[in-house]
């Protein structure tokens, strides 16, 4: 909380600091665009028309976003039925993910995507990523004036969620930005405090004659969780009953009380590229650029226990105090050559450094079995990127190779996409990967003894091909068929114990995406529709058949145009199946194939309403928890949330 304080009155103190005064046209109307998200994409190679002054009225499309890959939008401050998908704890559209309990817990998987390009072994302790800020998910800015944004939610009893960032251009040549995002929540059910905060700091400059471009961050972020493991089994009655004595949720007995887990990450990034052979005006088109990529993260992830559990996690080496620490330490470079013209398109070779150090401070001996204390090593591969635009076609190919250190890895993925007409753009696109499982399934030490071990996994080996059509006038829909190879999953073993496995048999994954929205004056009725169907003779890889969110809502201008409304019901449904478990001593989900969750309706009740820069939202969650049998779960043994009321607001400040 002090830190949610500290960084609220840094971005009011800074905010006053660089106070200006422009005249912003156009923040109230909503911004033309033919994308999905009301963004526009605009060439990362222009620079916006800005001048800072009383003499030039500053507009919104000045405002400007470029994310890692330099692809560039501008600041939407509209009010939409997107807006209010992601106005949520991770800030983004989280179709396809069933919240746990308290906010600032994990998500239970309702579809995967085996899109792909990665060539090294991820870190692990996946169930806490969730929140985790990764590369693409840090953006740069250009903007004309100092920009604010604040982002507030209420969260379950004693806590709430912000969001503060705040930016500036020094210069034309030169922006920084800061932002922390700090959330709270006690929770309703005991040992479930969750505490995380997301620390990132941005810069990014470019040369008066733009030769020379730089994008770089910094990101300091910690996830905590007090875990439970869950309502007893002796107390899912209780839970399910209609009982007032139980509508407290805290008198409920858990599993433990007395455990937490953590994962802190560190990160500093650069991006910088510098034109050899720059296009001296539009004719000429030839750009020879030289580009270097850097990335040192290091993660750590822990969990502490105060006294033995052994009826949940088995024997350990000792009865109190039990920690884990797990760390990696991740070193890349990455040298890019780009080279573009009119005919050729966008081509770059590229060579990346990696090395990387995974592990323990120390080797385990047990049942007569040596397990080591760390993986480290170098890697190096090459890979290269082709782009073109082709009588209508946009043609996109990356290829990437490891050619030598311990782990080998590669992956080819390709699309094409074609502008049909005004409302329709139709994309089909191919991706094959084989990478390492992750650390944590190749090497794991624990002070419970069956959370130790060391494998020699194959790589996971995927083939993804994918269809798309979008168009807001018609219909949107995706096909996606997954083959996956020698799949790692965790599954409880002979000792009731979780542990990594590996399924040598072919599974065949196919998902069905429908999204259309149908509009009647001021009413609109938005539908998302998700089938799924699995081919795995194992089980190893379990999702509903359907999944599916729905939204009636009415929106409209009130009190004169002053203010503009948005009131509706989100529906969202997913059918039974055989729900993943959660392991709180990994932070993973495993598969299990005993218990069928789900198949229950989620009724959200809405009223949002723009003045100005400020987006108010007001929600009733899961309403019809107060009418219905309480028989939702987002996981073996963890209730989802009963109904509660809660209430925020995005403001943008222009200075």
């Amino acid at each position: 909380m002090k830190k949610i304080i500290f960084f609220f009155l840094l971005f009011a103190f800074t905010s006053i600091t660089y106070a200006q005064k422009p005249t912003l046209k156009q923040l109230n109307k909503p911004n033309t665009t033919n994308q999905k998200d009301g963004s526009v994409a605009t060439d990362s190679t222009k620079s916006a028309n800005i001048k800072s002054g009383k003499d030039k009225k500053a507009v919104i499309t000045d405002y400007l976003i470029i994310s890692a890959a330099r692809d560039t939008t501008y600041l939407d401050t509209t009010l939409s039925i997107k807006k209010e998908y992601k106005y949520n704890y991770l800030r983004r559209d989280n179709f396809g993910l069933m919240p746990f309990a308290n906010v600032g817990q994990t998500y239970n998987r309702l579809t995967y995507n085996f899109d792909n390009t990665n060539l090294l072994p991820g870190y692990g302790a996946k169930a806490k990523h969730f929140n985790y800020l990764k590369v693409n998910d840090v953006n740069y800015y250009h903007v004309p004036t100092p920009l604010t944004e604040l982002y507030y939610k209420t969260a379950f009893t004693q806590g709430q969620q912000l969001d503060a960032f705040f930016t500036t251009n020094t210069s034309r040549q030169f922006n920084l930005s800061i932002g922390y995002k700090g959330m709270r929540s006690l929770g309703f059910y005991q040992n479930s405090l969750t505490s995380t905060g997301n620390l990132r700091l941005t810069a990014s400059y470019k040369t008066k004659n733009k030769r020379y471009v730089l994008n770089t961050h910094f990101t300091s972020q910690d996830i905590f969780n007090e875990e439970n493991g869950g309502l007893k089994d002796d107390n899912l009655e209780f839970f399910e009953s209609d009982d007032p004595d139980f509508t407290d949720r805290g008198v409920l007995e858990v599993n433990f009380e007395n455990a937490e887990n953590k994962l802190l990450g560190k990160r500093f990034y650069l991006n910088q590229s510098y034109d050899i052979i720059r296009p001296k005006d539009s004719v000429s088109s030839n750009r020879l650029q030289l580009a270097h990529v850097m990335t040192l993260e290091d993660k750590i992830y822990t969990f502490d226990q105060t006294s033995i559990d052994e009826d949940y996690f088995g024997e350990a080496f000792k009865s109190t105090s039990l920690s884990d620490r797990t760390e990696l330490e991740q070193f890349s470079n990455q040298l890019q050559l780009n080279y573009s013209n009119a005919i050729l398109g966008k081509l770059q070779f590229n060579a990346t450094h990696n090395n990387y150090n995974y592990g323990y401070n120390q080797v385990v001996v047990l049942n007569q079995a040596t397990i080591p204390n760390r993986l480290k090593g170098d890697v190096l591969s090459v890979g290269a990127k082709y782009n073109k635009h082709y009588k209508g076609f946009n043609i996109i190919g990356d290829a990437g190779l490891n050619i030598s250190g311990d782990f080998d890895g590669n992956y080819i993925k390709g699309s094409a996409s074609y502008q049909l007409n005004k409302d329709i753009l139709a994309n089909a696109s191919i991706n094959v990967n084989s990478v390492a499982p992750n650390f944590n399934t190749l090497l794991y030490q624990s002070d419970y003894k069956n959370y130790n071990w060391t494998n020699q996994f194959s790589n996971v080996k995927t083939q993804q091909l994918v269809f798309n059509v979008k168009s807001n006038k018609y219909v949107s829909l995706t096909l996606d068929l997954s083959t996956i190879q020698d799949y790692v999953y965790f599954a409880k073993d002979e000792n009731g114990s979780v542990n990594p496995f590996q399924n040598t048999d072919q599974i065949t994954y196919l998902k069905a995406k429908l999204e259309k929205e149908v509009k009647y004056k001021n009413f609109a009725l938005d539908n998302t529709i998700l089938y799924q169907n699995v081919q795995d003779d194992s089980n190893t890889l379990n999702v509903p058949q359907i999944v599916t969110r729905n939204t009636l809502y009415y929106s409209n201008h009130v009190f004169k145009k002053a203010m503009y409304l948005q009131t509706g019901v989100i529906f969202n449904y997913f059918s039974s199946y055989n729900m993943d478990g959660y392991d709180p001593l990994l932070s993973e989900f495993y598969t299990q194939n005993d218990q069928e969750l789900g198949g229950f309706s989620r009724l959200d009740f809405f009223v949002n309403a723009k003045i100005r820069q400020t987006r108010i939202f007001l929600k009733a969650e899961h309403f019809n928890a107060l009418f219905t049998d309480p028989n939702y779960y987002s996981a073996p043994n963890q209730p989802f949330r009963d109904f509660k009321i809660r209430f925020g607001l995005v403001w943008n400040f222009f200075l």
